[in-house]
């Protein structure tokens, strides 16, 4: 049986984990409203929070006040949408590209059949899975990414849900930053705890070029 690798990255700790399953579920949290769901403390909640900001997975803003007193500070998770895009995200996805199109150039052979869109955000997406643990490997015809063995095997089982979920809008969101045709779809369920291949969705025109670039290059 294959060993895991510790996990890192931004859900390395149970605690973040619930940290960013509240934000990713509701959008403009407070500190307070964490801590009493978490039942961590403020510091704890405050260092986790800056991990994750400096990670580029969660954004923080001021309150808009309509009334007199000192805006508070708002957290939602960074999804790369217009409105809720990091910086440090953006930074992120920009280095991968760039780092993918070097290698691609010293070994064609690594060069995929999606598109340069596709290709960019497989970049981002490889780069922060390693980041956080995991060793992918990906079928470009299936659309798959095959992250066995699980970092996260020895999880709790009633823990393992809330996981996953975290897990695959943590990948929606690098792949949203990133821009193009690919979606995080869902996680298939696994047969064993150790495995775990999260299925990709594309656009039609998409799949239907990528099949024909098969084609020509098999002909």
């Amino acid at each position: 049986m294959p060993t895991t690798r510790p996990a890192c990255g931004p859900i390395s700790t149970y605690s973040r984990v619930q940290i960013l399953h509240l934000v990713q579920s509701r959008p403009g949290r407070m500190i307070s409203e964490l801590c009493e769901a978490t039942g961590l403390h403020q510091n704890t909640v405050r260092e986790h929070l800056q991990r994750l900001i400096d990670g580029g997975y969660v954004i923080a803003e001021a309150e808009h006040r309509t009334t007199r007193g000192r805006p508070r500070t708002l957290y939602s998770a960074a999804t790369g949408t217009p409105e809720a895009s990091s910086s440090v995200a953006r930074d992120k996805v920009t280095a991968a590209a760039r780092r993918g199109d070097l290698m691609r150039r010293t070994m064609p052979v690594a060069a995929s059949d999606l598109g340069q869109q596709a290709t960019h955000q497989l970049d981002a997406l490889i780069e922060h899975l390693e980041e956080s643990g995991f060793e992918p490997v990906i079928d470009d015809e299936q659309l798959t990414i095959d992250l066995t063995p699980c970092p996260h095997a020895a999880a709790r089982p009633e823990d393992r849900p809330v996981l996953c979920r975290v897990h695959l809008s943590l990948m929606q969101g690098v792949l949203t930053e990133a821009g193009g045709p690919l979606a995080a779809d869902f996680v298939r369920d696994p047969a064993l705890p150790q495995e775990c291949v999260v299925q990709l969705a594309g656009t039609a025109q998409l799949v239907d070029t990528a099949q024909l670039r098969r084609i020509e290059t098999a002909a």
